[in-house]
């Protein structure tokens, strides 16, 4: 990568960092990136309300079909508590996954892909909200609206793994989650007339005792997980009964339809146990990220480039990261993958007040990009 290049986009992260916007807020981020943009390089730019895409026009007239790649720009409502002086401007917002990190990278290939002499046309797809699971769900509308791109890749920084290491799954890439609720809701009485009333929370303790049955990972083929996450039953008064309570929990699963039978499950106890208490019983959910499944051609095209290029690469084969991702909504219409990009042995957590991203991965993952655009190799579209 170009000195000048990465100049520009080490300044430009260190302005995404400082300036940090939670999911459906990105105004600004956008507004920056896409100037940045227009100022710096010659790529066509589509603004789509919510999230853009930047194009580089191939003008071989023999080109092979498009590819794209995707950054997700969003913050998350984590206090930055970095020593640096891009620390974030906002209180209680902070850049704490690295999308300032992720975003800037694209943009760096942006820098280096303008004065190329390309035979394709490639796609940056700029992510609003993938914090929340949404965003990949609407922007894949990009994969919908231009059938000539025939593959699709991203990235996310690896925190605890080496500086420029490549990690990657041959298939499920990130768990499929909900974040799930269930409200039950009685009738109040005095705390001296318990009889009187209708209280919740035995049906919440016989719920919450079922869930490691429920759960128990000797029934499924891969990794499921329910994770209670808050308990609440009545209120602070010594005088008056528990008449309503909310139970939330994350449930996970490799495959999403075990995620979806464990769902059911939990959802047919809750009914039952809140029809013997007399209690009514409530569902909604909400944060649902699909599963990220990596083509396993475009994995394996992924290792290739990284060892051409001379990087330390992992093959993950002890399943899935636990943690979700929605760049599966893409890979539900494309081919592609996605991959990790090393941050340093050191490198805090994610979604931690003293997590940032680092500077020096940035070369690395625009390389590899660069060097997926240039290879050679049909992606089977019904991989």
């Amino acid at each position: 990568m170009k000195e000048e290049n990465l100049k520009k986009v080490v300044e430009l992260r260190h302005r995404l960092h400082a300036h940090p916007e939670l999911s459906y807020q990105e105004y600004w981020t956008k507004d920056t990136l896409m100037e940045f943009l227009k100022v710096y390089t010659n790529l066509t730019l589509y603004d789509k309300g919510k999230y853009f895409y930047a194009v580089y026009r191939s003008d071989n007239r023999n080109k092979r079909a498009a590819i794209a790649f995707r950054a997700d720009i969003d913050g998350l409502p984590i206090e930055d508590q970095i020593e640096e002086p891009y620390r974030s401007k906002f209180p209680g917002i902070g850049h704490k996954c690295g999308h300032d990190g992720h975003a800037a990278t694209l943009c760096g290939l942006a820098l280096e892909i303008d004065r190329m002499k390309l035979d394709r046309d490639v796609y940056l797809i700029y992510q609003h909200a993938e914090e929340t699971g949404q965003g990949a769900a609407e922007a894949k509308s990009c994969l919908i609206e231009n059938e000539d791109i025939v593959e699709i890749y991203a990235y996310h920084n690896q925190t605890e793994s080496e500086t420029g290491e490549i990690t990657i799954s041959k298939g499920c890439s990130n768990c499929a989650s909900k974040g799930m609720t269930i409200k039950m809701t009685g009738t109040p009485t005095h705390a001296s007339l318990p009889e009187k009333g209708k209280n919740p929370v035995f049906a919440f303790a016989r719920l919450v005792s079922k869930l490691p049955q429920i759960a128990d990972a000797r029934r499924y083929k891969g990794i499921v997980l329910c994770t209670v996450v808050q308990l609440s039953v009545g209120e602070y008064a010594f005088g008056i009964a528990a008449d309503a309570g909310v139970l939330r929990m994350t449930i996970r699963g490799e495959y999403e339809e075990e995620l979806n039978r464990m769902r059911l499950e939990i959802m047919e106890f809750a009914r039952e146990e809140a029809e013997k208490a007399g209690v009514t019983c409530q569902f909604t959910f909400e944060d649902e990220f699909p599963e990220t499944r990596n083509g396993e051609k475009c994995a394996e095209k992924v290792l290739k480039a990284a060892k051409l290029l001379g990087y330390r690469t992992v093959e993950k084969k002890d399943g899935p990261y636990r943690g979700s991702e929605d760049f599966g909504h893409f890979l539900k219409i494309r081919p592609g993958a996605l991959f990790f990009v090393g941050n340093g042995i050191d490198c805090p957590s994610f979604h931690t007040a003293a997590y940032d991203f680092n500077d020096e991965i940035i070369p690395y993952a625009v390389e590899l990009f660069k060097k997926l655009i240039v290879m050679e190799g049909a992606i089977d579209e019904d991989e």
